[in-house]
């Protein structure tokens, strides 16, 4: 009798991977994961992921959502509807602050693609090197005051414009803001309306192709600024080898891009920009930005982790944050203890070097 049922056993195990049920049941393991990105270059490396399966090689699903702005990433995560993901070094500190959110890997380098651009005719292009620490930027105090400005608030545009503004000795007070996403901001501008538009990339390269000028950037300006990975701090902390495993898959995207001839990636990343980011980019657009976005393997991440690079950057974008008055003393002291960032993890990183 029990030979009768083994071999039965047998028999529908058989029955069931011929009929397509034993691939169903092995797919119920694999894990889905809600993760959150904006429509640029690091979340590249997670989409070409998606695409050549190094997610599904790992246990993991990855859904890849889609978010306009680091601040609507964070709106959405009280309700869990993502728990990894990447962002911009700016919302990170309101993450942080608001939501406990952590820190736990560096996606890019992205202090040269976020820049203040102005139209060519522009009087602010007539005066180069006002600061002798910025030779490179534009502007002197006198022509911008009083500007209109069309930023993103709260995001790296907008620290990219505090930091232009600091270099002239001025404030988001001094000039007048006006808040609009990204493809609203080159839509407003291209119609004539405010003096000085900050863009990030990929939109930055549309006004490029426009004929604006960049005027400053967070580099040019003295500071620097990440695209970082962060997550859920409860889930972070329950599920320690998910996370290990979502870094896996993003450094083996990283490896790829910094192993692979630029020439060789620009096909991928052209289809990329136009199926999950709806924007067209020709070949030379889609090269720049790889090459404008430096990226970090995990061994140069450990080291940066170990000197407080990422430390050193956060701290910039918190006092960002309470010079602008968006970020309460009480919120602040959240987030910083005892002269430390404790929203900075990288316990993740170190498990997979392990």
């Amino acid at each position: 009798m029990k030979r009768l049922v083994l071999v039965g056993v047998l028999v529908l195990g058989a029955l069931l991977v011929v009929s397509g049920f034993g691939p169903a049941l092995a797919a119920d393991k694999i894990m889905q994961l809600g993760t959150c990105w904006m429509p640029e270059h690091e979340t590249f490396i997670a989409w070409y992921a998606k695409e050549k399966g190094w997610d599904k090689e790992e246990g993991l699903d990855l859904k890849l959502l889609y978010f306009e702005s680091g601040m609507a990433q964070l709106e959405a995560l009280p309700a869990k509807t993502w728990v990894l993901g990447a962002t911009g070094g700016t919302p990170m500190v309101m993450g942080a602050a608001r939501y406990g959110a952590q820190l736990i890997g560096i996606g890019n380098d992205e202090s040269i693609t976020n820049v203040a651009m102005v139209r060519p005719d522009s009087p602010i292009l007539k005066t180069k090197g006002f600061n002798p620490k910025c030779p490179e930027v534009y502007g002197t105090p006198d022509l911008i005051k009083g500007k209109t400005i069309l930023v993103t608030t709260v995001s790296s545009a907008h620290f990219a414009l505090s930091n232009w503004l600091k270099v002239f000795g001025l404030k988001d007070s001094d000039v007048v803001i006006k808040n609009m996403d990204q493809a609203q901001a080159v839509a407003a501008f291209e119609s004539g309306i405010g003096d000085v538009v900050v863009l990030w990339a990929p939109h930055m390269y549309s006004g490029l192709k426009k004929g604006w000028k960049i005027v400053g950037d967070v580099r040019s300006s003295g500071a620097g600024l990440p695209i970082v990975l962060l997550g859920d701090k409860e889930f972070c902390e329950k599920n320690p080898e998910t996370v290990a495993k979502f870094l896996k898959i993003f450094f083996r995207g990283i490896d790829y891009l910094k192993t692979t001839p630029v020439d060789q990636v620009v096909p991928h990343y052209m289809k990329f920009m136009k199926d999950w980011c709806g924007l067209d980019m020709n070949a030379e657009m889609c090269k720049q930005d790889i090459i404008m976005h430096p990226v970090f393997t995990l061994q140069e991440q450990l080291k940066m982790f170990s000197d407080g690079v990422p430390e050193k950057w956060e701290k910039d974008v918190l006092s960002f944050f309470t010079e602008q008055g968006r970020l309460k003393k009480e919120d602040a002291d959240k987030v910083l203890k005892d002269g430390k960032l404790n929203f900075i993890n990288d316990k993740y990183i170190k498990m997979l070097a392990k």
